[in-house]
């Protein structure tokens, strides 16, 4: 754990203050394609944070939370388009079941640390990518599933376009931020920290460390499901490649080179990695090369992410105690 400088914490501050301001301020001056490509940054930047809620704070690295993800906006998409039912029963009916298969999969994975709980959660993601790639009738397999009806319809907003539905996202976004910040910053927050830097510790302490971790798994799951449900209104179309093991990867990618453990760095994380893939790539098919380098050069100059890198000079490193 550390503890930053004043120069650091100001920095930082700034930054997202003009993140905020040009949130909210640039995108009417902007092209319909920089406006969606800024909606999807916000949507993967809430991904990106539940997921950073097991990997950064809890210390359990998932190669699977993609597909708590995609098991979401299938909902979405089964309900909205062949069933005809309406905004809230989608909703609701989505984070019901992305939250409830969190809840059963945590059962089998919230009792294993380090390569385990990666190799395990790898495998529930290719589980659930089968399932999305063959279960045809369903979801429709690799043809996926179209014709999801527009947010702003359903909602009855004003104006139709790319706007409404940023603003909506934005809205989204901010919520699942404080929410996420206010849990990072509350007892419980603290319990994952500590569980992360020396979980037997933590037992002898006298907290039941599994049922944080569970807890923590079924949280993210939640966010995650949320981030689904946002991802298909404003897409239109699910598809299996939601669901796979690359999708799990460009995730973890995102939360590790923004840096983990700070909510920040995942949301800077995931513009990085979007901007990347849909910028990058119209210009050269050699973009995950690109991706690649990027990473590398990020594990040699901040090996905990560009928002931890320091600017303003040394600060205070705080270790655990390891000599009792």
């Amino acid at each position: 754990m550390e503890r930053f400088s004043g120069a650091d914490v100001h920095v930082r501050r700034s930054l997202l203050a003009l993140a905020a301001i040009l949130l909210i301020v640039v995108p009417p001056f902007l092209t319909s394609y920089w406006v969606g490509l800024m909606t999807q940054m916000l949507i993967f930047a809430i991904l990106a944070m539940s997921l950073d809620i097991l990997l950064g704070y809890t210390g359990l690295p998932s190669l699977g939370h993609a597909g708590i993800f995609g098991v979401a906006a299938y909902a979405v998409a089964v309900l909205s388009t062949r069933y005809q039912a309406g905004l809230f029963t989608c909703v609701v009916s989505a984070l019901l079941v992305g939250t409830l298969l969190s809840a059963a999969l945590g059962l089998l994975v919230s009792h294993v640390r380090q390569v385990y709980f990666l190799m395990i959660t790898l495998a529930i993601g290719m589980v659930l990518w089968g399932v999305s790639y063959r279960w045809i009738p369903m979801t429709g397999g690799d043809n996926g599933i179209s014709g999801i009806p527009r947010l702003e319809a359903q909602v009855g907003l004003p104006a139709t376009g790319p706007i409404p539905f940023y603003y909506v996202a934005v809205i989204v976004f901010g919520v699942c931020s404080l929410a996420l910040g206010l849990l990072v910053s509350s007892p419980f927050g603290y319990t994952l920290r500590g569980i992360r830097e020396n979980e037997p510790r933590m037992r002898a302490l006298g907290f039941n460390t599994w049922l944080h971790c569970y807890l923590s798994y079924v949280i993210a799951g939640f966010f995650a499901s949320v981030a689904g449900i946002v991802w298909a209104y404003y897409n239109g179309f699910v598809s299996p490649t939601y669901l796979d093991l690359t999708a799990s990867s460009e995730l973890f990618l995102m939360v590790t080179l923004g840096g983990p453990g700070t909510l920040a760095g995942p949301v800077f994380g995931a513009g990085a990695i979007v901007l990347l893939k849909n910028v990058v790539s119209a210009y050269t098919q050699r973009w995950l090369m690109i991706l690649g380098i990027v990473y590398i050069a990020t594990i040699l100059v901040a090996p905990q992410g560009f928002w931890n890198l320091r600017f303003g000079g040394v600060g205070v490193r705080l270790k655990p105690d390891t000599t009792r």
